[in-house]
């Protein structure tokens, strides 16, 4: 479908509005169980990088700004990276409300399991099947892999708080 086509189809205009045209979808935000152990796998597995951390200690939370970006283009001083941080497209929030790492019985809803709300995460990546084998060796834990069911030019794998994140490239497979 053609991209008129699809505007057309949710009755939206076809020429960008210049009052929202300026703005970024900055960041999304999930909630994990062990900070640590949530920053440790996103920069090992997916190579995520924590840019700006803000503690909150009257509301008992932390939050952490990951960005997929090489660190030349970070800035170093706090002040330039957090107004950075809040400025990127594509950023990755992961907020500790505290105490809940002490809780054995605390867990997240993942939104995937009922009542099902949010989905999941997606990363995608340039050769898949290469990534999956990836994953495989580092132990991540698998959601879907790329031989389960109809769509096998995709994989799920979940984070430590059982988040999936999608896994796809942005071309066909081979062979598929």
């Amino acid at each position: 479908m053609a991209l008129h086509d699809l505007l057309s189809k949710f009755n939206l205009p076809t020429s960008e509005d210049p009052q929202t045209k300026d703005y970024v979808f900055n960041h999304t935000m999930i909630r994990v169980k062990n900070l640590q152990d949530s920053i440790q796998w996103y920069a090992k597995v997916l190579g995520f990088v924590p840019v700006y951390e803000q503690v909150f200690d009257e509301a008992a939370f932390t939050i952490v700004y990951l960005v997929r970006r090489h660190l030349s283009e970070i800035p170093e001083n706090d002040i330039e990276r957090k107004q950075w941080v809040l400025s990127q497209a594509g950023v990755l929030e992961l907020t500790l409300n505290h105490g809940t790492e002490n809780d054995p019985d605390f867990h997240y809803h993942n939104g995937n399991s009922e009542p099902r709300g949010f989905g999941h995460l997606c990363v995608s990546v340039p050769d898949v099947v290469k990534e999956c084998e990836r994953f495989e060796q580092l132990g991540v834990n698998f959601q879907k892999r790329l031989s389960d069911g109809r769509m096998n030019y995709v994989a799920f794998i979940k984070d430590p708080d059982d988040y999936w994140i999608e896994i796809l490239q942005p071309t066909p497979l081979l062979g598929a």
